[in-house]
């Protein structure tokens, strides 16, 4: 169905300041019965301050919105769920110590008279969960959930909920193939049934796949609207960062030459994964490459303390290496960044320089003492340094920045406190593409030039060919192959990923 039939929602000229800073300039959106907008745009180019608003969650400072035939000049979250638009975030927002059941019936437990029907519940949760075809006992805690099964029972609570809109941020990002098959049929279903979608995403090859529409913005303005199907990759690029962008050069051969830094042999989790065998070396980015589930992620957490049941031998340094915890594993100067990076990355209620300057607070004190001038330092040259996009403040609080400079601000704090090893886990999730090329370029150019050995954990098949040295391809817990160099290319890879 088109834009051009009847309208289910509509945005005019809608504007909104933080801090006297404007980051919509009266953008407009138009969300037909039946349709699938993409929505596109760099970290910070206003998308999700655009839904936020649609959602509830933020006030326009102008502008308005049409549902149906009623004309809004601001929405709250109460109204805007009574609109039958909802809105499954980017990050997680579910009830970890709650079951899956109860998390998909979230603010509807009890019925009129005040009473909660378990078995009704029970019901309600198996029906979404069987309409995305996920096997997942209902009365499991979601705490105990891989991310992407976290990420699928969030999107079976907004389907259970009968959406007319619904917003998705990128839904695919922490799902497997396999998964994101299964939400696109169920995005069809939906869309036959009427129901309008908006979907943002960074991964530029779901536009034409899975939208009608697609819609850029950048800077705060609309730059392209576009028919989903026709729209090319090179114009939707442009559209987002005002000029094409070459990728990130496939890296050379023999710039790994360096020495053995991190050797992992026989290492086995349970039934996360087993016998894992690989070295590190000195001045190389090395990839662990496999579908959600593989294990691949277990086996970077491992190095960084957080399995220390595990069994087999890591040597770092030529050293038995054996952390009992995430503190052993930073004394050793190796650094982490986790594939949910506002639960367990970051400190998201403080200041960008703070949570920069964690690691390296040791490094700063001085008779137990730790000044502000020397993590502000610190910020200013790395916000340099990595482009992160912000106001150059380093008590702005990090929850403002967008995922992207998020990344960057928790990625600068390793090289801050100049670690040997990093161990990255999904690193480009939820990011944009420029920002990618950022990230990309700044760990080639570290590996490279300080001869840090960096380790990344990745579902991402473009991700191994742009930044990696060499991969290591995982499935169902179990090293399949390994390729270097030249070697690396997307059907060897995938395939191997599948088993």
């Amino acid at each position: 169905m088109s834009a051009t039939d009847s309208a289910l929602l509509t945005a005019s000229a809608i504007r909104k300041s933080f801090s006297g800073v404007e980051v919509l300039h009266g953008v407009d959106l138009h969300l037909a019965r039946g349709e699938v907008l993409a929505l596109l745009g760099e970290n910070g180019a206003g998308k999700s301050t655009l839904v936020k608003i649609l959602a509830g969650d933020y006030v326009a400072d102008s502008g308005t919105v049409h549902a149906g035939d009623k004309e809004f000049s601001a929405l709250d979250p109460i109204k805007s769920r009574a609109l039958g638009i909802r809105m499954i975030f980017q990050e997680l927002s579910d009830a970890p110590l709650l079951t899956v059941a109860e998390n998909i019936s979230m603010g509807t437990w009890a019925n009129k008279g005040g009473i909660v029907s378990w078995s009704k519940m029970q019901e309600r949760a198996k029906s979404a969960l069987a309409q995305l075809g996920i096997d997942i006992d209902p009365s499991r805690l979601v705490g105990t959930l891989r991310i992407g099964e976290r990420q699928l029972v969030e999107i079976a609570r907004a389907i259970s909920d009968n959406a007319k809109v619904l917003i998705l941020d990128e839904p695919t990002a922490a799902l497997s193939s396999a998964e994101t098959d299964k939400l696109f049929e169920v995005i069809n279903s939906l869309r036959d049934r009427g129901v309008g979608m908006i979907y943002i995403t960074h991964r530029l090859d779901e536009v034409g796949i899975i939208a009608d529409r697609v819609q850029v913005l950048r800077d705060g303005s609309q730059s392209l609207i576009a028919d989903a199907k026709k729209a090319s990759r090179v114009e939707l690029v442009t559209a987002m960062i005002g000029h094409e962008i070459a990728n990130v050069a496939h890296p050379e051969a023999g710039m790994h030459s360096g020495e053995t830094l991190l050797e992992v042999s026989n290492l086995s989790l349970g039934k996360a994964y087993s016998d894992i065998s690989f070295n590190l070396r000195a001045g190389e980015v090395l990839a662990l490459y496999g579908k959600v589930g593989s294990g691949a992620e277990e086996v970077g957490e491992t190095i960084f303390g957080l399995h220390p049941e595990r069994t087999g031998t890591v040597t770092f340094n030529k050293q038995t290496f054996e952390p009992k915890n995430p503190v052993d594993a930073i004394r050793a100067f190796i650094g982490f960044l986790p594939a949910d990076r506002q639960r367990l990355g970051a400190f998201m209620v403080r200041p960008v320089a703070e949570n920069l300057a964690v690691p390296s607070w040791p490094r700063y004190s001085s008779r137990g003492i730790i000044t502000k001038v020397k993590e502000n330092a610190a910020y200013m040259r790395w916000s340099e340094l990595l482009k992160i996009r912000s106001r150059n403040d380093p008590n702005q609080l990090i929850a403002t920045l967008s995922g992207g400079n998020q990344q960057k601000v928790l990625l600068s704090r390793w090289f801050e406190c100049d670690a040997k090893v990093l161990v990255l886990i999904e690193p480009t999730r939820g990011v944009d593409v420029g920002a990618r090329r950022d990230i990309y370029n700044t760990l080639r150019e570290s590996a490279k030039e300080n001869k840090i050995g960096i380790l990344i954990t990745t579902s991402d098949h473009e991700e191994v060919i742009q930044v990696a040295d060499r991969v290591v391809v995982m499935s169902r817990g179990k090293k399949v192959t390994e390729y270097e160099g030249k070697k690396i290319n997307n059907s060897d890879i995938i395939q191997a990923a599948s088993g």
